[in-house]
């Protein structure tokens, strides 16, 4: 194993050992470490022009699917690595969230978010349940609760004739 790679390992085992790195990111941040302790390297070595901002090595592409993790989101445009892609660091790529989606052949209503932190969210809105409050909601419970005040007062029972047997 070249030394570089070698670096490049035990400096993503130490982010992932002191928490900083979920273990499913550790993949793309490899990959992004080892490419640039590499330009590091030809720059030392002088055996490159190119300047340090440029990847060494074009980075292949990820499917959607595989960019959301249980624990983190990669950004498919930077390579970045995030608990949601938030509309602020889609603009610095010149997109917006629907502009993204449909970029990378998302569904409209794939979250953005990694996986435990779509989970969170929607347990807590199960324990706060904040349509309850919404008009509509508090409009339909109340008439739900007439109809069925109507429904169990009793009737007053019908005076029929007495039937002839």
């Amino acid at each position: 194993m070249s030394s570089v790679l070698a670096m490049a390992k035990d400096l993503v085992l130490a982010q992932i050992r002191a928490g900083h790195l979920p273990p499913d990111a550790m993949h793309i941040l490899l990959q992004d470490t080892y490419t640039h302790l590499m330009a590091l390297k030809a720059h030392e070595e002088g055996s490159s022009l190119r300047t340090l901002d440029e990847p060494a090595v074009v980075r292949a592409s990820i499917s959607w699917k595989k960019s959301l993790t249980k624990h983190t989101v990669v950004c498919l445009e930077c390579g970045a690595s995030f608990k949601q892609l938030s509309l602020r660091h889609l603009k610095l790529h010149d997109l917006d969230l629907r502009a993204y989606r449909v970029k990378y052949g998302m569904p409209r209503t794939q979250p953005l978010s990694a996986k435990t932190v779509s989970a969170r969210r929607q347990q807590l809105v199960q324990q706060h349940r904040p349509w309850e409050n919404a008009p509509n909601y508090l409009k339909a419970q109340a008439r739900k609760a007439a109809a069925h005040a109507q429904r169990t007062t009793p009737r007053r029972p019908r005076n029929r004739p007495p039937t002839a047997r």
